[in-house]
């Protein structure tokens, strides 16, 4: 009999596992997909483009409010979580809602949904969303130019918009980003390796993009997204833990199936962090993954003019993903704020306009911050006119992207910067330089 199947998603691990897992096969019918975690990403359908020959009129994507509903009126036979950043407890609860309405209960096995390159690939997870991943690829980047290569970046997708649009997306220039009308959340990710000379690729379907990204590329650098595992096979797996929040690589899905997996352990942020937290962070990699190579690195906060930060009323502006499903309470704005003597730091609370005042009820412990939320137009106009509408006398904006860029706003503003600093030996450069230092 053909299993009737929904996947549950955030417009990333789910177009993937369908696209590696389900699409080809007759012996599985995917009904829908389910939508959580990024705002307005429901209601579209997964157009035939990309859904084969199986699916002709495309699969429809409903939001994850209605499962149950979906489970009981589609006589659902399994149900494939796929999506991620979420704690163990929080799986257990969707197992229980999944198995009460009737239907089995899947994740996919990690190495399952990986694709096999035929170019050397250097994975970069994480246990949890905002670790530091990005500065640690883009570092990787930086080493392996130096080395002479060809190094490509392939970033985990973010699949918010028109999906025929986006089946393979090339960035090698700034104007790329309006051609491939990127959210705020896709430029923080892109827009940094692009200004360091290198190319980006993303998209929804992973094995064309890799067959692309091939012709180019000497080596490959998976920079992946929130705390998934890597949609390539990689020949160095570098997974990144935050001893700020330490114990939640055995808390939280699929972090600690990274923490498992990984050849290199680095943990990051270890200038700003306690060390009794760094060494339980420790312990926990070498009572579960004891053959992992540990490196510790720092998160170097820079700012531009930073002596006018002194003394001043700001606004920070941190990272939008590292403060909501992230949690984390602070990232490199606050830390420049207080290193660089800020008067205080203004909460935004009361100034919020239109949908960011939905994005604080739906995430109520972010505190005295404003994440840089863009998925639409409508919340970048509503994040340019809470950050105008705020008492301040500067903004300083973590978000890695120049949001000044995008937007008119009628005060100071000073970019904060983190940069990757080796703590410990071997430093990453020697790891890399080991194992990648042979021609092509």
């Amino acid at each position: 009999m053909i299993k009737k199947v929904i996947i549950m998603g955030a417009a990333g691990r789910d177009f993937h596992n369908f696209n590696i897992y389900f699409r080809d096969t007759s012996d599985y019918k995917v009904v829908c997909f389910t939508a959580t975690q990024i705002p307005d990403i429901d209601g579209r359908r997964y157009p035939p483009e990309l859904a084969g020959i199986h699916y002709p009129d495309g699969i429809p994507i409903y939001s994850d409010e209605n499962l149950v509903e979906l489970i009981r009126d589609n006589s659902i036979d399994l149900v494939v979580f796929s999506y991620s950043d979420i704690s163990h407890v929080e799986v257990m609860h969707k197992v229980s809602i999944v198995t009460a309405a009737g239907a089995d209960f899947m994740i996919a096995g990690s190495p399952h949904t990986m694709i096999k390159s035929i170019k050397p690939v250097i994975s970069v997870c994480a246990v949890r969303t905002g670790c530091g991943k990005s500065h640690t690829s883009r570092e990787i980047v930086r080493i392996l130019q130096g080395m002479g290569k060809r190094v490509i970046t392939v970033r985990h997708p973010m699949a918010y918009g028109n999906l025929t649009r986006q089946i393979v997306q090339r960035f090698a220039q700034y104007e790329d980003f309006a051609t491939h009308q990127c959210t705020i959340e896709e430029r923080e990710e892109y827009e940094p390796v692009v200004a360091m000379g290198a190319v980006v690729y993303a998209g929804v379907d992973y094995g064309r993009i890799l067959s692309e990204v091939e012709k180019e590329a000497d080596i490959i650098v998976w920079d992946g997204g929130n705390n998934d595992t890597p949609f390539f096979r990689p020949d160095l797996n570098i997974v990144v833990f935050d001893p700020h929040r330490a114990g939640h690589e055995l808390t939280y899905h699929p972090g600690e199936t990274n923490m498992r997996m990984c050849d290199v352990a680095l943990i990051s942020k270890v200038d700003s962090a306690l060390r009794e937290n760094i060494e339980q962070v420790v312990h926990n990699i070498r009572t579960h993954n004891p053959k992992a190579l540990i490196i510790e690195a720092g998160s170097e906060v820079t700012a531009e003019k930073s002596e006018t930060i002194k003394n001043k009323r700001v606004l920070v502006v941190e990272d939008g993903p590292t403060l909501t499903h992230g949690e984390m309470k602070y990232g490199a704005g606050v830390i420049a704020a207080n290193q660089f003597g800020a008067a205080e730091v203004v909460d935004p609370r009361p100034y919020l306009v239109g949908t960011l005042k939905d994005i604080f009820i739906q995430y109520p412990n972010i505190g005295p911050l404003l994440p840089a939320i863009g998925y639409s137009d409508r919340q970048v106009k509503d994040l340019q006119a809470t950050i105008n509408g705020v008492d301040c006398d500067l903004v300083l904006s973590a978000t890695p992207i120049d949001i000044s860029r995008l937007f008119h706003i009628g005060k100071p503003v000073v970019r904060i910067r983190y940069g990757y600093r080796d703590k410990s030996q071997p430093t990453l450069t020697e790891v890399i330089c080991s194992r990648f230092s042979s021609p092509g």
